[in-house]
């Protein structure tokens, strides 16, 4: 025979208890009829089994003190999974009774099933098998297929109705014992078959009903969304036609007034006709006077032109100097590096100013591009300048052309007032049939208004920009020339500390001739070191005398004496003293050999 594996036998044998369980508390509860207790037996009994299924395969972690296997772990992951399940975790964490992990898990399966969503948290951890493998064995009944056949199940209670009190209960105490002789058949069960039947049936149709209730709810849902959007396009739609009434109304108001302003025109054009006659006398005379005006203003913009060029040529020679300039001192700068790189040492503050000034030189060197891109805009705007005077001419042209017009179309008009006086009473029919025409040739003109309206205002701008570009080119000129002062002020600076460093130059010199001169004394004195070695020094009781003066010491009078040859001199013979760089002050020296002195303390110590 073969051996069966232990787990699964647990799996199938727990299986089958949550089967029975699930189904006898469906069915007791309809026969009941009412809304279920914390204290209903068959409640209690599932509750039971759902921890035995849940502690089944879970891994033994270890505590602080002793090992610790509970629930609790999985069921708080359902948190992250499913966003739904945040308020019965916090307040699950909020009861006060409740000090251990287990009642914390047996007081979150009471409230998520009388929330009627235990099968849907269950069923987000079922999915989740990487995440549960850290809490279960790879056997274990969450792992398998019989934890999602026992979620499956779970669905059917949502067919119960539970009212269960988790505040007062003592949930951290309670013994999961699973009392298995409410699973026993009886005689009563097995007449009672027709009954589960219509028990199914029953909760078929609830099922089915609640079904519907979702959907329906999802259905209106969409519709008041829609029937907001509608509402909205609705008010739009409503303003639109307002405002289009109202321009309806006005176009009708401008088509009254153009209808009597036209009668009025045709009432005008005789008076017009005779006035057109002394009108274009006074155009010639007016003409005559612009035509002198605009030969004034052509001479005008020609000596701008000249004025302009002539600054050009200027700004090109200042720009030659500056760039000249510029590489006189790229190489000064290249020469002054050269001697800071020999004396790093003694001028480190030099070569900090002299970064300084490579720095404002980089930034005079931007501003004269700056400057080269602003005279290409001159360039530019001086081409302009001399399209619009040839417009100038082209336009001078053109009037003449209209002044013959003008004279040949007087001619017509005397011509064709003879002729309008006797055709005038055959085109009053003709009339009313041109009015219409005439109409639509006034929306015609209305549109050439507006677009002669929006050439006009254009222009305007283009003229706006020009006189803008003008004063930008004027400030330009200010920033140049302030440019070339703060040049010459560099230039200053740069003489400036070429002075200094000439100064630390020559500084430099003199410590280095007074040091070679103190190191031949130093030569000079080991020497006499080296002639005068192997003499000893006296003893202080018969150095009585100074050798020099020959007289006695005393207080006033001490001895300082030779360690090359050992003779002892007072502080008035010894006078000869020597700089030393190692010391702050002058070394007494002695007369013969001039070695250093040293004053003597005792009769045997220096």
């Amino acid at each position: 025979l073969a051996v069966k594996d232990p787990t699964a036998v647990e799996r199938a044998n727990l299986l089958n208890m949550a089967k029975l369980s699930i189904k006898g508390l469906i069915e007791s509860a309809l026969s009941f009829g009412r809304t279920l207790d914390s204290d209903y037996p068959p409640l209690q009994q599932f509750f039971v089994v759902m921890e035995h299924c849940l502690k089944h395969g879970l891994k033994v972690r270890k505590s602080f003190l002793s090992y610790n296997k509970t629930i609790w772990g999985p069921l708080e992951l359902v948190e992250k999974l499913y966003p739904e399940a945040e308020e019965i975790a916090a307040s699950v964490r909020d009861l006060p009774g409740l000090k251990t992990p287990l009642g914390r898990a047996r007081a979150w399966l009471r409230l998520a099933l009388m929330q009627k969503k235990m099968a849907d948290y269950l069923r987000c951890l079922i999915i989740q098998r990487d995440l549960l493998s850290e809490f279960y064995e790879y056997h274990a009944l969450m792992m398998e297929e019989e934890g999602a056949v026992i979620v499956g199940l779970l669905v059917g209670l949502n067919v119960i109705d539970a009212n269960l009190c988790v505040k007062g209960e003592d949930l951290d105490s309670q013994v999961g014992v699973i009392d298995f002789s409410v699973y026993l058949k009886s005689d009563d069960d097995i007449g009672g078959k027709e009954r589960n039947v219509q028990i199914a049936a029953i909760l078929d149709q609830k099922n089915y009903v609640e079904e519907l209730n979702r959907q329906l709810n999802s259905t209106v849902s969409t519709l008041h969304a829609r029937v907001d959007s509608l509402e909205k396009s609705n008010t739009k739609l409503i303003e639109e036609l307002a405002i289009a009434k109202n321009n309806i109304i006005k176009l009708q108001e401008e088509n009254h007034q153009l209808r009597s302003e036209n009668t009025l025109i045709l009432m005008k054009t005789q008076h017009h006709l005779e006035a057109t006659k002394v009108d274009v006398e006074a155009e010639l005379q007016t003409y005559k006077h612009s035509r002198q005006g605009l030969d004034e203003m052509y001479n005008e913009a020609r000596r701008q032109l000249r004025e302009e060029a002539q600054l050009r040529q200027d700004m090109e020679n200042e720009l030659v100097v500056q760039v000249s300039m510029k590489h006189e001192i790229e190489l000064a700068m290249k020469l002054l590096e050269k001697d800071i790189h020999e004396k790093q040492d003694t001028l480190i503050g030099l070569r900090q100013q002299l970064d300084e000034v490579k720095a404002i030189n980089v930034e005079m060197y931007q501003k004269l591009q700056v400057s080269e891109d602003a005279m290409k805009e001159k360039n530019e705007i001086i081409s302009r300048l001399e399209d619009k005077t040839n417009q100038i001419n082209a336009t001078m042209k053109q009037l003449e052309q209209r002044l013959q017009q003008a004279e040949k179309a007087q001619m017509e008009a005397e011509a064709e007032d003879e002729k309008l006086k006797q055709e005038y009473v055959n085109k009053s029919e003709s009339l009313q049939n041109e009015f219409s025409q005439k109409e639509k040739q006034l929306l015609q003109l209305e549109t050439d208004l507006k677009i002669e309206k929006e050439w006009r205002q254009t222009l305007e701008d283009d003229l706006q920009k020009e006189k803008e570009t003008v004063s930008h080119l004027r400030t330009e000129t200010l920033e140049i020339v302030n440019l070339k002062k703060e040049f010459l002020k560099v230039q200053e600076k740069n003489k400036q500390l070429k002075s200094i460093c000439e100064d630390q130059e020559a500084a430099l010199q003199e410590l280095a001739s007074k040091l070679s001169e103190s190191k031949l004394k130093i030569e000079d004195i080991k020497e006499a070191n080296k002639a005068l070695q192997g003499q000893v020094w006296l003893k202080d009781k018969e150095a009585t005398h100074c050798k020099l003066c020959e007289k006695e010491f005393s207080l006033s009078k001490r001895k300082h004496h030779c360690r090359n040859c050992g003779e002892i001199f007072c502080n008035a013979c010894s006078d000869n003293e020597l700089p030393l760089p190692s010391s702050p002050k002058p070394v007494r020296v002695c007369d013969s050999c001039h070695a250093i002195l040293i004053q003597r303390c005792s009769s045997n110590v220096p």
